[in-house]
């Protein structure tokens, strides 16, 4: 059950991730009601989605319970426990960071369809066409490398020049079991193959690759010089640049595979408890001004709605290569692709 939060300071409990009442704001509020309220799963970054879900319900006045996902393992916890919740949902609506674990719950009818008017602008490769999910404010996955060590002519191009014995015991990523590791693994996968990505993450083995619990884990050992190159996501990197510190990130396979694009996806629960207070909630996630606030805060997420203004630090979706993605496929691989690198990593 969820209990009260205070502001960031303040105690949390922790369950899966930290549950709590949090505030939010919606682009048209319903009539304020105290006695309404609404439950979110969410594995977008605390700090990045707490001041929307707070603003949403100072305006609307309806209470948001929000379960936060740990760093370690992100959206895989909350989609477990959306499974494990399944003939009894206490969630309402699903925030992920990433699209695979959506996917999954899709597969396994967790969700139930509802096509929000505020999707009016996104890219319909991005919105489910069966109702399911819909995407909004994408990540990008990109190599970042340490300033003081590494030179931008240097600097690896490719997720596969991770493997390079030059980068020997210089290379950390997060565990690819979780996160947006997992959806960025799984796309390799279903992209290139079997036998090169196999071979791949071997190679990257022998090399003394350092795997740790979380992409803000990777950006950090780059940042300290620790390790010289690492793979984490552009919102990671762009605190540390914010913060000053000796990094900067190469878009990788510009010219291979496609950059690696991670839209946030929002879903409604099936048997929701509070069904149109969700999809209220949902309507607000989709909207303009929330992609706005996400572009312009420290998470550096790229609208995908037309006309709203990106991230500073981030290229524009539209100057670069992006990974063709059948998300579905994706999804499919999720679990045999975490078992294939727990084998070849020693997980």
């Amino acid at each position: 059950m969820a209990v009260p939060i205070q502001p960031l300071t303040a105690r949390v409990a922790l369950v899966i991730g930290v549950v709590g009442f949090v505030a939010c704001r919606s682009p048209e509020p319903p009539q304020k009601d105290a006695g309404r309220a609404v439950t979110v799963y969410v594995s977008t970054d605390r700090v990045f989605s707490e001041p929307i879900l707070r603003e949403y319900q100072k305006q609307s006045g309806v209470t948001v319970n929000a379960v936060y996902d740990t760093e370690e393992t992100k959206s895989t916890g909350l989609a477990n426990r959306l499974l494990a919740e399944k003939a009894r949902p206490q969630a309402d609506v699903f925030w992920s960071n990433e699209p695979v674990r959506t996917l999954v719950l899709k597969s396994r009818d967790v969700l139930a369809p509802y096509r929000s008017p505020s999707a009016k602008g996104i890219p319909d490769v991005l919105i489910d066409p069966e109702g399911y999910w819909t995407g909004f404010s994408a990540r990008i996955r990109v190599i970042a490398y340490n300033t003081k060590t590494v030179t931008p002519g240097d600097a690896p191009q490719s997720i596969f020049d991770l493997a390079n014995p030059k980068w020997k015991g210089q290379v950390a990523m997060a565990d690819p079991r979780f996160g947006s590791t997992s959806f960025h693994v799984a796309a390799l996968y279903a992209l290139a193959g079997d036998e090169k990505m196999d071979d791949f993450f071997r190679r990257l083995k022998a090399n003394g690759v350092r795997i740790v619990d979380g992409n803000s884990v990777v950006r950090d050992l780059v940042a300290r010089g620790e390790v010289k190159v690492g793979l984490t996501d552009t919102d990671d990197v762009n605190v540390a640049l914010e913060d000053g510190q000796p990094i900067a990130m190469v878009l990788p396979d510009r010219n291979g595979l496609g950059v690696p694009v991670m839209p946030n996806m929002v879903s409604l629960i099936a048997n929701a408890p509070h069904p149109d207070d969700a999809r209220r909630l949902i309507d607000y996630l989709l909207s303009p001004d929330v992609e706005r606030q996400l572009a312009q805060s420290e998470a550096v997420q790229i609208p995908l709605h037309a006309g709203v203004a990106g991230p500073k630090h981030i290229p524009a979706i539209d100057t670069f290569k992006s990974m063709t993605l059948d998300y579905a496929k994706a999804a499919t691989r999720v679990e045999d692709v975490t078992h294939r690198l727990a084998t070849i990593l020693g997980l």
